[in-house]
Parts: structure tokens; C-alpha cells; sequence
């Protein structure tokens, strides 16, 4: 700690010590404050100003006028209101110039007012709508803000015009509707005397209704004793259609009989024939016994047929009494009831079947008598028998031939008798099943007729209950005249034409109730640029100040201790930055809820971002300082200091909770505007972890990529355009295992290094060019996909600066392994006493940092350790033996200055032998700094115990090009000596 003190009071006192750098340091504590003064004070109210800002309108408007409102010019009108309205700068101008106007910047915007517009609003009043529409020109080119501010104001204009036509339809409205009003009182009074009339003559029908209803009760009741006649009428209509039925069977089984005696007949007379025609040599008498058999077998043929006409032709007539007998019935039944219809439809068809059965009949009989045609026949042919013998034959052939004529018939015609008593069956049949149906469709109308009785009873009820409602309403209508609704009418025609207008244009009042409030637009961002200025303050220290400490007047400094000391410097710095930016805005008027809270919170964020932007610059140099400028560019943007952070791209979106800004610029927020929970303590709690994440980051990568940045630093220094700042390490820059490898074994080390710096030669082109292709490949790939997709720029702008950092350290990778191998040749072209000093420089600090427990230990692989311990010791003796041959080196004569001349002899360490000292050189005292015991703290062999650090690669080269000066020259011989005793070793 005291080495940290050290550095930032001897800082001080130097900057005290020089006058001209107080008005550096006033310039940097004030310049910064200056951007946040300055944009503070022109954003304090601009939308105030917004008057100047001039838009060109133009009327065309021609009006236009309907029934509902009457003569109308919307254009006039909101010409008008744009006279007295002054948010703007209204230019009213012809349409042609004002265009112009446009297109050459004059005005920002333009609005044109068509000659149609009143035409086509009023248009919703026919039913034939056309949208109006205005014409909107502007310039977004002039500004990018101004296109915004006059789309407000043609919103505005539009809410004017909507707000003119509301109240003009509004007043027409009203004005109908008080017109309306006193129609309506007088229609009341006569819709009165009507309703009064219609409920008189209500109540009269109503009375009608009832005994109408009565008579109808009555009706009902004789149905029903109707239905019980008809039921009994059905009984006796099912009783004669089963006799029917039973006659009909009988007849079936008699046409039955009688076709089976045709069908025996014919058999009979086949039998006959065939016999005969065999048996004809055999006598005519033969063939009269069959004659006389065949007319006997016709006769009673004839008898059955006869007998069997006599039971059809009984069956037709009694199915025609039992036709009538119904029908009688009917007539005394009530032909209108469906009961009735039904029945005679049934008797219908019963005369149509009776017909049918009576068509059958005759044509039984019309068979009986062929059948009694043919008993003649055969009659007269057994009566000439006997004088036709000889003709037998041909008479036999007739025979056949009159059977096969008559008998199919006779058969058809039975078969058909059959069937046609079959059908008359099965009609019979159904006409029970009807009759059945009939029977129970009398009992439901019965129940219905029930029903019917029982709703008309609830009906009468109901109409009592009605006529009563009637008695109610004709009071009330008389007493409607003392109502209330006379005076309803009357405040319907006494509206307020305007006001009603008013409330229809605009019929909703916001209430706004500002939570946080602020005073100004200035005080809003406030915060951002305050932040800003911050952030831009921090930044200039890191450009003025080195930022590499030196080690003058501090013994024992460590990394730590220089990186902590140089920050207490700055810090002091950016207090005062932050003090000057945030006292001035509080001066210039900036809102806050807490003085003290506001310059609190500015000075802890000043020392956030010094924390964040010194950790980058000292870990990275120009690398990190560039890191500075991108971090505060992607800032701006994505921190919602300017918008919302919703309304940016995605990337910014996830990129915001990890922006210093996002804290910095919130916090600040509280102070202005009020403080709400524990937001604040939040805000600075992410601050403090920046601070901490800096000084984790600086301390750790400083030691890691300090050799990098040296590199870097005098590559770009080599230019003599840049500015390249040396860069302190700790002990020689070279690597210790190098050394210890180089000591142990020259000529190994040496075809090591060799080998490797030839195989990396070949390949560091390639190496280069694959990585600059590389990322020139992957920039045009981001740029085309930019170009095919818009939307996805941010993040693939992010994606470019990822991979242009990732090109850049492979780049500066690439070179260091490059440095790595120069230096490493560089070792392998060192003698041994110039190791040795190196060593011993290197083996110092780390025996002193292992001893103060400071953080700067060298980290060095365990094998190289182990043969560290022995080398170690090897090279104290050696160099312990060179500084006291060096006690014994006399002063010569006075050179000049900056120079002076040593010689003396040094006793031969191994024998004692005098070996003469070359003349050398020193380096000036006052450029190296000669103690109080007159030697030069650069001297050829180094005491770690004496000597300062080796704070960087150049004067390395210069501490070993005096090295090698000494043992070509002064030391030369003792250089020999050492050697040769090392050898020995």
C-alpha cells in the first residue's frame, strides 16, 4: 500500500512541479462537461420552438352540401382554425408552390386539401360513402426528426377536420331531433285517444271471445257422443266383414273342388282319347260306354259349377246389403269428422272389391255354360255313333281337339276365381286391421276431445285474467297525461344545439396524472449526456496520461502496486470531471430530487467507467482504447438513453443488461425524477460490479499480455506516425526457461531455436494471408446477407465487429509467436556473462517477490524450476566472484563528459593472475541515474540487490549492448576469465 501511495503522490508532486500541465489538467477536468452543458441546454425545451418548423397547406376544397347538415366547406374551415393555431408554421400557398416548396426544403411538409373533400365526407350522409383523403407531401430528407413533428401535425389537422365534421352533423342532429320533440308530444296525444279506443274495443272482443268459447264446450260434448256411436257403428261394420270372410272361404274351397274336377276331366279325356284311339278296332260300343260316361261326368261337373255360382253370387249380394247397411249408418253418423271419412273411404274400396267379385261371377258363369256347350256336344255325338263308326277316328281327332280348346280355359278361369276370393280375403283382412285402426283413432279423438275441453276452460280463465289487464291499462293510459314523459318532452326540445355538438366531436376528457414528473426535455436527457461526458472524460485521460508507471523513486514495485497507483491519480481526475459536469448541471437548471444524490451518483459512475475503460487500455493498449470508442458507440443505442430499449433491434435488446451504461444512465435517472424502491441501490450495485470486473480485468490480463502489447507498441511505433508508449514488464522480457535452457545448453538451444524459427518462416506468410482472407470472406458473407436481409443489420453488424476482433487477434497472435522467436534467437546470440546478468535480474525479482508475498511471482513451468535451483546458485557465484574483480578496478584519467575511463587488474580467480581491464565507456550519470557511491546503476553486471528493474525491451538491449561493450572492451579479459572459470565449473 505504501508503494501504491508512492506512485500517486510522486504523480502529484509532478504535476504540481510543472505549471503549463495545470492547463492541461483543467482543459481535461472541463471539456468533457462542456458536451454535456451544451446538448443539455439546446434539448432543454425544443418542441417549444416547433412554430418555426413551416408546412405549406393548400385548399381546394370546392364544399358540398347534403340534407342533414346543410351547406358545408370542411376546407375553410380548417383553414381557419390553422390561422389562429400556432404549434406549426402554417404557409398557405398554391398547390404547385407549395410542392416546390418541398422539394426544395423551404417548407418541411405540405398538406393539400382536394376540391372533393367536403364532397366525399358528406358522402356517408347518402349512403354512397367514398373515403376523403387528404394529400400528405414531405421532405425527410431535411431532417430526421422534422418528418416527425409534422406527422404530428397532420395527425392534428386530421383530428381537426374529424372534429369539425362531428360538430357539424352533431348540430344538424340535434336540431332534428328538437323537431322530432315537438312532433312527438302532439303524436302522443292523439296515439293516446287511439290506444284508449283500441283497449275499449279489446275488451269488448274479449267479452265475444268467452261466450264464443262456451258454445264451442258444448260442441265438443256432442263429438264425443258422436265418437261413442261411431265406435258402436265400427263393432257391427267388423262382425258382417267376418261372415264376409267366412263366405269368401267357403267359396275358395268350393272353386277349389270344382277346378279339380276340371283338372280330373281332362285327365279323364286324355285317358279316354289314347284308349280309344288303341281300342277303336275294338267296337264302337266300347266308345259309346265312354261317351255315355263323359256326359255324365260333365253333368255333374255342370251340377258343382252351378252350385258353386249359386254360393258366390249369395256372397256378392251379402257383401252389397252389408255395403249398404254401412253406408245407412254413415248417414246418421256426422259426416265432417274425420272418423267418418275414414269409414266411407273403407266402404269405397269394399264396393270396388264387391264389383271385382261380381265380374268373377260372370265370368264362372260364362264357364258353366261352355261346359254345358260341351255336354251337347258330345250328346249329339254319341247319338250319330253309330251311323259315324267309320268316321270314329276323325271324330276322336275332334274330341281332342275340343278338349285341349276348353279345358285350358275352363282351368284358367277357376284358377282365376281362386285367386280373386284369395284377394278378396286378404282385402277383407285388411279392412279389419282399418277397422281396428278406426277404433282406436276414435278413442285418441275422444282423449284429445277431453284435452280440448280442459284448454278450454284454462282459456276462459285466461281471458278473465286478460280482461282484467285490460281494466288496468285503460287507467293507466288515462292517468299517462300526469306523467313525467310531458316533461321529457319538453327537455327534448329545449336541447343545446352547441353543446351537443361539442360533446359528439371530442365526447372523452383525459386525465392525465404524471407519475415522476419532470420538469423539461433538457432534464430528461440530462442523463445520457451527463453519462456521456463521463465516459468521455475517462477516455481522454487514458489518450493524455501514460498509463505505464515507472519505476523512479519507488523500490520493489509491483504490477499491482503501479496499476492501483496510476488509477488513484486518474480517479482524483475523474472526481473532479464528475464534480465540474454535475454542479454545472444543476446550475443550468437540471431537475433532481436530491443535489447531493445526483453529484453522488455521477462521481461513483465516473469512477465505473475510469475503472472499465483504464482496465482496457492498460490490458490492451491502442487495441483497448479502440475497444473504448466501439463500447460507447454501441452504447448509445442500446443502453435506452435516447428510446426506448424495446424499441431498438434485438441485438441491442440482449446486449442492454450488460452495458455499463444501461446503470450509469438509470441511476442518474432516479435522482432526477424521484427514486422509487430500492431501483437506485440496484443501478449502483451493477456499477460497483463493474469496478470490481475492471480492476479483476486490468490486474490479470496487464501481467498476461504485457510482452503482446510491447510488441505491439513497437511495431506500430517503428512507423513514427503513431504514438507508442513503453511499455513496463517485469525483469529481462525474456523468457526464463529460455535462459535457463540457453546456460545449461548452448548449442541445443541454439538448433532448437533455429529449427523452429525456419518452420515458423515458412508458414508466417501463409499464416497472414489465410487470416486476412479469412476475414475478408467473412465480411463480404456479412455484407451480402445485410444486403438480402435488412432487418438482421444490427446483429449482423455485431457479428462483423466480432469477427474483425478475432481477425485482429489472430493477427497480433501471430506476430507475438513471431517476437517470441526473435527474442529467443536473440538469447541464443548472447554470451554467457550478458545470460548471466539477465538471469541474475530475472532470479532477483522473483527471490524478492517470493519473499514480500507480492502478486508478481513468475509463473514458470516445474521442470524449469528445478533447474532454476541449481542455475541459480551456479550463476550467483560466478557473478559474485566478476563484482569483486570489479572492486579492483582503479579510475583513470577524466574523459569527457558523459564518459569516464576504468582501469585496474583483477586477480586471476582461479590462479591469481592479473588480467588487465580494457578502457570502457559509461553511460551519462544523469540519463542512468549514478548513486551515491558514483557507480552507474546500468553497469555490465547487475547486483539485485542495487539495481533497478528492467522495465523494458529497449533499454534490455540497451543494458546488453553495454554488456557486450564491456567484455569487448573494459571488461573484456574478465568476461574471459569468467568464462573460462564457468567452463571449469
Amino acid at each position: 500500500m505504501s508503494n501504491i501511495w508512492k506512485v500517486f503522490s510522486r504523480d502529484v508532486t509532478r504535476l504540481f512541479r510543472v505549471r503549463k500541465a495545470w492547463v492541461v489538467i483543467v482543459g481535461v477536468i472541463f471539456t468533457p462537461a462542456l458536451y454535456a452543458w451544451l446538448n443539455i441546454s439546446a434539448f432543454w425545451d425544443p418542441y417549444s420552438n416547433t412554430g418555426s418548423i413551416e408546412v405549406a397547406v393548400v385548399n381546394l376544397d370546392e364544399g358540398a352540401s347534403s340534407e342533414l347538415t346543410g351547406p358545408l366547406d370542411v376546407g375553410a374551415l380548417v383553414v381557419d382554425e390553422l390561422h389562429a393555431n400556432d404549434q406549426l408554421g402554417w404557409q398557405f400557398m398554391a398547390e404547385d408552390d407549395a410542392l416546390e416548396a418541398v422539394k426544395r426544403g423551404d417548407v418541411y411538409a405540405a398538406i393539400v386539401i382536394p376540391k372533393d373533400f367536403s364532397r366525399n365526407l358528406l358522402s356517408i350522409t347518402t349512403g354512397d360513402f367514398v373515403q376523403p383523403r387528404i394529400e400528405y407531401h414531405v421532405n425527410e430528407k431535411v431532417s430526421a426528426i422534422s418528418p416527425k413533428i409534422t406527422d404530428v401535425g397532420a395527425s392534428q389537422l386530421d383530428r381537426q377536420i374529424t372534429r369539425a365534421f362531428s360538430e357539424q352533423v352533431a348540430a344538424a342532429a340535434t336540431e332534428a331531433l328538437r323537431d322530432v320533440g315537438y312532433s312527438a308530444e302532439a303524436q302522443l296525444l292523439e296515439a293516446q285517444g287511439n290506444t284508449l279506443s283500441a283497449v275499449d274495443e279489446a275488451e269488448s272482443n274479449v267479452s265475444t271471445t268467452r261466450e264464443r268459447l262456451g258454445t264451442l264446450q258444448s260442441d265438443v260434448q256432442s263429438s264425443r257422443e258422436g265418437l261413442t256411436l261411431a265406435g258402436s257403428t265400427l263393432t257391427d261394420v267388423d262382425t258382417v266383414l267376418t261372415d264376409v270372410q267366412t263366405a269368401v272361404t267357403q267359396a275358395q274351397s268350393i272353386v277349389a273342388s270344382v277346378q279339380d274336377e276340371v283338372i280330373a276331366f281332362g285327365d279323364a279325356a286324355t285317358d279316354a282319347y289314347l284308349n280309344g284311339t288303341v281300342l277303336l278296332a275294338e267296337g264302337t260300343s266300347g266308345a259309346n260306354i265312354a261317351v255315355t260316361e263323359v256326359v255324365q261326368s260333365l253333368e255333374q261337373l255342370s251340377s258343382k259349377a252351378e252350385s258353386a255360382i249359386t254360393d258366390v253370387s249369395e256372397a256378392v249380394e251379402a257383401n252389397g246389403v252389408a255395403i249398404e247397411r254401412l253406408r245407412t249408418l254413415l248417414e246418421n253418423a256426422d259426416a265432417d269428422s274425420a272418423v267418418a271419412q275414414r269409414i266411407v273411404e273403407l266402404l269405397d274400396a269394399l264396393e270396388d272389391r264387391n264389383a271385382t267379385d261380381q265380374q268373377l261371377l260372370s265370368d264362372l258363369q260364362a264357364l258353366n255354360s261352355s261346359a254345358d256347350a260341351v255336354a251337347t256336344a258330345i250328346q249329339d255325338t254319341a247319338g250319330q255313333l253309330d251311323n259315324l263308326a267309320q268316321d270314329s277316328q276323325n271324330a276322336a281327332v275332334e274330341m281332342r281337339t275340343v278338349l285341349e280348346e276348353t279345358l285350358p280355359g275352363l282351368n284358367e278361369s277357376m284358377s282365376a276365381l281362386t285367386t280373386s276370393a284369395g284377394a278378396f280375403s286378404a282385402a277383407l283382412d285388411a279392412q279389419k286391421d282399418q277397422l281396428s285402426q278406426a277404433q282406436l283413432l276414435l278413442t285418441d279423438i275422444d282423449e284429445q276431445l277431453v284435452a280440448t275441453s280442459g284448454v278450454l276452460d284454462r282459456l276462459d280463465e285466461n281471458l278473465d285474467q286478460i280482461d282484467d289487464g285490460i281494466q288496468t291499462t285503460h287507467n293507466d293510459l288515462v292517468a299517462l297525461s300526469q306523467a313525467s314523459i310531458w316533461s321529457d318532452l319538453s327537455s327534448l326540445t329545449g336541447l343545446d344545439t352547441e353543446q351537443i355538438a361539442q360533446f359528439i366531436a371530442s365526447p372523452v376528457s383525459i386525465d392525465e396524472h404524471v407519475v415522476f414528473h419532470v420538469n423539461s426535455y433538457g432534464s430528461a436527457m440530462a442523463a445520457l449526456f451527463t453519462n456521456l461526458s463521463l465516459w468521455i472524460g475517462a477516455f481522454v485521460l487514458m489518450v493524455i496520461f501514460k498509463l505505464e508507471v515507472d519505476p523512479e523513486g519507488v523500490d520493489g514495485l509491483t504490477v499491482r502496486q503501479a496499476y492501483f497507483g496510476r488509477f488513484l491519480l486518474l480517479g482524483m481526475i475523474a472526481v473532479a470531471q464528475a464534480l465540474v459536469v454535475c454542479i454545472g448541471d444543476l446550475m443550468i437548471g437540471v431537475q433532481t430530487v436530491s443535489s447531493i444524490g445526483f453529484v453522488a451518483t455521477g462521481v461513483f459512475t465516473a469512477l465505473a467507467y475510469l475503472s472499465v475503460i483504464y482496465a482496457l487500455c492498460v490490458a490492451f493498449g491502442h487495441v483497448g482504447r479502440g475497444l473504448c470508442i466501439l463500447l460507447v458507440v454501441m452504447q448509445i443505442p442500446g443502453a435506452s438513453g435516447l428510446y426506448p430499449i424495446e424499441m431498438m433491434p434485438g441485438f441491442f435488446r440482449d446486449l442492454y443488461p450488460f452495458l455499463p451504461f444501461t446503470y450509469g444512465i438509470d441511476a442518474m435517472r432516479e435522482t432526477i425524477g424521484g427514486l422509487y424502491q430500492g431501483h437506485y441501490w440496484y443501478y449502483m450495485a451493477a456499477l460497483a460490479a463493474f469496478v470490481a470486473a475492471g480492476v479483476l480485468l486490468g490486474l490479470v490480463l496487464r501481467r498476461r499480455l504485457a510482452n503482446i502489447i510491447l510488441m505491439f507498441n513497437r511495431q506500430i511505433g517503428a512507423t513514427d506516425l503513431f504514438i507508442s508508449e513503453t511499455v513496463h514488464v517485469k525483469g529481462s522480457g525474456y523468457r526464463l526457461s529460455d535462459i535457463v535452457h540457453a546456460l545449461q545448453n548452448r548449442q541445443e538451444y541454439h538448433e532448437d531455436v533455429t529449427r523452429r524459427s525456419e518452420q515458423f518462416a515458412q508458414r508466417y506468410p501463409i499464416l497472414l494471408r489465410v487470416t486476412l482472407l479469412t476475414g475478408l470472406l467473412l465480411t463480404i458473407i456479412l455484407a451480402v446477407a445485410g444486403w438480402l436481409y435488412p432487418s438482421a443489420n444490427a446483429t449482423l453488424l455485431a457479428a462483423w465487429l466480432v469477427v474483425s476482433l478475432i481477425i485482429i487477434g489472430a493477427i497480433i497472435a501471430i506476430e507475438y509467436v513471431k517476437e517470441s522467436l526473435d527474442r529467443a534467437e536473440q538469447i541464443a546470440n548472447f554470451d554467457d556473462s550478458v545470460l548471466s546478468s539477465v538471469a541474475r535480474t530475472d532470479i532477483g525479482k522473483a527471490r524478492s517477490a517470493d519473499g514480500d508475498g507480492s502478486d508478481e511471482a513468475m509463473v514458470v513451468a516445474l521442470p524449469t524450476q528445478q533447474v532454476l535451483g541449481a542455475e541459480r546458485e551456479r550463476t550467483e557465484d560466478v557473478v559474485s566472484r566478476t563484482e569483486r574483480a570489479d572492486e579492483a578496478v582503479t579510475s583513470g584519467p577524466e574523459e569527457p563528459e558523459g564518459e569516464a575511463t576504468l582501469s585496474s587488474e583483477t586477480e586471476d580467480i582461479r590462479g591469481g593472475e592479473s588480467t588487465p581491464v580494457v578502457e570502457s565507456s559509461e553511460l551519462d550519470n544523469e540519463e542512468n541515474g549514478v548513486g551515491q557511491d558514483g557507480r552507474s546503476e546500468v553497469a555490465c553486471v547487475t547486483d539485485p540487490d542495487v539495481s533497478p528493474v528492467l522495465e523494458d525491451e529497449n533499454q534490455l538491449h540497451e543494458d546488453a549492448n553495454v554488456a557486450g561493450h564491456c567484455s569487448s572492451g573494459r571488461h573484456r579479459a574478465d568476461a574471459d576469465t569468467v568464462g573460462k572459470q564457468e567452463e571449469n565449473e
